[in-house]
């Protein structure tokens, strides 16, 4: 069963959080630590928008940045998290497979996506492109949920530990929420 819910502002330096618990969905792992969406962190948009993500990114650890969209089919990583912040447009993203909730993500918007949870573009609009990036620069693998990958990525996905920062407010952000 997937589960999901929205709190306010966890601590006066968090703008609104919204938090989304993920159970397995059969091949999909997804996680004990929650996906976050952290709405209007940042007002630049485009190139500054993204200069302004690939340094908050890095200034907090997580780095070999990328810029492009959300690709369009169900996949997770099984040894890293994830960061994708919008620095143009919107899209409807869908987060822990087939049953999963739709999540709006627009230009301003972070999501963080802890290892092994399943996310996926299902549209987007007016140019929609996102900055990615990973803790201490770990190079993500690729996983779509085949039942032959199930075992190994559970594993996997149980291994990895929380970053030392979040990747936008640092130190404070993601020990708040995940264990």
């Amino acid at each position: 069963m997937l589960r999901s819910h929205v709190v306010g502002k966890p601590t006066e330096s968090h703008p609104a959080t919204e938090i989304f618990r993920l159970t397995p969905d059969g091949a999909i792992p997804n996680s004990t630590n929650p996906a976050l969406v952290y709405r209007g962190v940042f007002s630049q948009r485009d190139d500054a928008g993204a200069q302004w993500l690939e340094k908050r990114f890095a200034d907090n650890g997580w780095t070999d940045a990328w810029r492009w969209s959300v690709y369009p089919f169900h996949h997770f990583h099984s040894n890293t998290h994830e960061v994708l912040g919008a620095f143009a447009g919107k899209a409807l993203l869908q987060l822990g497979g087939e049953h999963g909730p739709e999540v709006n993500l627009r230009a301003g918007d972070v999501l963080v996506i802890p290892a092994g949870v399943a996310h996926r573009k299902l549209r987007e609009a007016d140019g929609f492109q996102v900055v990615g990036a990973y803790p201490e620069g770990r190079e993500p693998d690729m996983r779509t949920g085949l039942e032959s990958e199930r075992e190994t990525t559970e594993k996997a996905v149980a291994q990895v530990p929380v970053p030392a920062a979040d990747p936008v407010f640092g130190a404070e952000g993601l020990r708040l929420f995940w264990r």
